[in-house]
């Protein structure tokens, strides 16, 4: 899936990861996002929309987030973050509908109010990692 793409992969998640992070997150979530983790689990790589930067959190991580209602802050209800930008932003399923939707980027200090869509949807989030704005426009 990244191997073509300008993408620092981590070491794949183990069947035990999977098996748990399946389990303890909404069966609703698209494969691909475990796909992506039976792939890399976390790395970081370019993105051509803003935030420009993406960091996948490592399954450890994304429970962690999970299991504490995103460390205890309920503003960020409503989303399952996955990631981030290495600095400040989030990024996040907007899950406000139930469903998973849009792929987000939530500014840490301003909260939801500054969530800004970064993908209509997970597969197009894909398409996405690893190319900056420039590779991504000649596409």
């Amino acid at each position: 899936m990244l191997e073509t793409r300008n993408w620092f992969a981590k070491q794949p998640a183990s069947e035990g990861e999977l098996a748990e992070i399946r389990h303890a997150l909404p069966t609703t979530l698209p494969l691909a996002y475990f796909d992506l983790l039976a792939e890399t689990n976390g790395g970081e790589g370019p993105l051509p929309v803003n935030p420009y930067n993406f960091c996948l959190d490592p399954v450890v991580t994304v429970l962690d987030a999970f299991r504490s209602r995103n460390y205890d802050r309920p503003d960020l209800d409503g989303f399952l973050v996955f990631g981030g930008d290495g600095s400040r932003e989030l990024i996040a399923f907007d899950m406000r509908s139930g469903l998973p939707g849009a792929i987000v980027t939530i500014d840490m200090v301003v909260g939801p109010e500054s969530a800004e869509i970064v993908a209509s949807n997970f597969d197009q989030f894909v398409s996405m990692l690893g190319h900056s704005s420039e590779d991504y426009r000649r596409l």
